[in-house]
Order: structure tokens, then C-alpha cells, then sequence
């Protein structure tokens, strides 16, 4: 028998007992059965008061809190994982350029600026190359390797984390990331691959780079209206930026 159900017979028995002092005292039943009646006649507007609006502000604050806990694991996740990853990748987009502009955020961005930026970052074709054309390229792709590799138990314990269901577009982003790490990790040589691999790499790379770019972007907006301070070292961190420099010189 569980507390509520003894708590809720408690209740009852509270109840009946008042009426009976009730009744003891003034020995009207008229008026007593006239008031009972008229409780539970209440009762369907209580339990609609209760059910529809007092739990639905309930849920919605629940709702908030829950939105803000998993806002600092995605901060967490940009800060250990996120920003670095997005760095190394951002390196085998050769036409970055064409996005480059639209993904500058500073202090002066408003809401429409961040969606008119979310819409570039959907729509843009992206085309990593991570092949042979450039001699960089494989140094990139065995840094990104080890990097990955070294926050794997850090990649596990967010993904363990049932909170981050209430987020799929999160949730999917570290599903991806998590698919290129285990990609990478199981090739033990990634500077000596068939051209097919690498084109393999290349999708499982992009996929990763989108949803990282997309989430970046709600994260940085996130930052600006609730954090200006640690908004204030992402703009100073953006990978897009070539002339970002974290030191505070203005």
C-alpha cells in the first residue's frame, strides 16, 4: 500500500469525522446533506482546475528547468567536444567561404539574423575534403582521430543520459559524432585508404559537420539572451572566424 493511497483514506476518514462533529453540534441534516451535495458537485471543476491548469503551469516550469539543464550539457558538450570538433572539420571545408559570413555572431545578431543563418547552414551544399588533394588533409583527419578518441568515455556518459531524449536534434548530433568516432577509431591507418573509403568518411564527416554547425547556432543564440558573459568567450572562440582570438583587446 503506497503513502499516497494511505494519505488520500487519511483524508477521507477526516472528512467524515468533521461531518459527524458537524452534524453533532448543529443537528441539522437538511443543511449538512445540502452542503455535501454541493462539494461534490465542485469536485468535476476541482479536478479540472487541478489536471488542466495547475499541472499544466506545473509541467511548463518542469519543462523550463528540464530545457535548462540540458541547455549546460550542451554547453558542456561544446566546450569539452563541440567547439574543437567543429574546428578540426570546419578544416576540410574548402569552400567555407560561402558560409563564412552568415555564421560571424556577435552581440548585434537578433533572432531574425539567427534564423536567416540557420536557413544558410540547411540549404548549403557541403563537400569535405578529406582525400588525398590537399597534403593537410590526412594530418587533419589523424588529429581529428585521436581527438575523438580521446573523449570517447566523455561521448558515452552524454549519450547514457536519458535527459538528452527530450532533445532528438541534440541527441542525433552526438549519435553522429559518436558514428564518426567509432568510423575512425576502426581504421588503424586513416593516411593509407582506398579513395572509397575516404569518400565513405567524407558523408559520415558532413553528417556529423551539419548537425554540429545547426546546434552551434541555437546554442550561441542561447548564450546571447540568457548568458552575455559566456556568450562573450564563444564569439571570441567561433571557428568560422579567422580573426577570432580569445585575449580581450578592445
Amino acid at each position: 500500500m503506497g503513502w499516497k493511497f494511505r494519505v488520500g483514506i487519511l483524508l477521507v476518514l477526516a472528512s467524515a469525522i468533521l461531518y459527524i462533529i458537524n452534524f453533532a453540534i448543529f443537528h441539522d441534516q437538511h443543511h449538512l446533506f445540502f452542503y455535501i451535495s454541493i462539494d461534490i458537485a465542485f469536485v468535476p471543476i476541482e479536478v479540472l482546475l487541478v489536471v488542466l491548469v495547475i499541472e499544466a503551469a506545473i509541467n511548463e516550469k518542469e519543462k523550463k528547468v528540464m530545457l535548462e539543464k540540458l541547455n549546460m550539457v550542451i554547453g558542456v558538450f561544446f566546450s569539452e567536444v563541440g567547439t574543437d570538433l567543429l574546428t578540426d572539420i570546419y578544416k576540410f571545408d574548402f569552400e567555407s567561404d560561402k558560409i563564412r559570413d552568415k555564421l560571424l555572431v556577435n552581440s548585434t545578431w537578433s533572432e531574425k539574423d539567427f534564423a536567416n543563418a540557420e536557413e544558410v547552414v540547411k540549404n548549403y551544399n557541403y563537400d569535405l575534403d578529406i582525400k588525398r588533394t590537399d597534403p593537410k588533409s590526412l594530418e587533419f583527419l589523424e588529429d581529428t582521430r585521436e581527438f575523438l578518441m580521446s573523449k570517447r568515455k566523455f561521448l558515452l556518459a552524454l549519450l547514457e543520459n536519458p535527459n538528452l531524449l527530450e532533445h532528438e536534434t541534440f541527441t542525433e548530433l552526438l549519435r553522429a559524432v559518436f558514428h564518426l568516432l567509432e568510423e575512425l577509431e576502426k581504421r588503424e591507418d586513416v593516411r593509407n585508404l582506398p579513395e572509397t573509403d575516404y569518400d565513405h568518411l567524407s558523408i559520415d564527416t558532413e553528417r556529423a559537420y551539419t548537425l554540429i554547425i545547426y546546434e552551434w547556432l541555437q546554442y550561441m543564440e542561447h548564450l546571447m539572451k540568457n548568458y552575455p558573459y559566456l556568450f562573450s568567450l564563444a564569439v571570441r572562440t567561433n571557428p568560422f572566424n579567422p580573426d577570432a582570438k580569445v585575449e580581450v583587446d578592445y
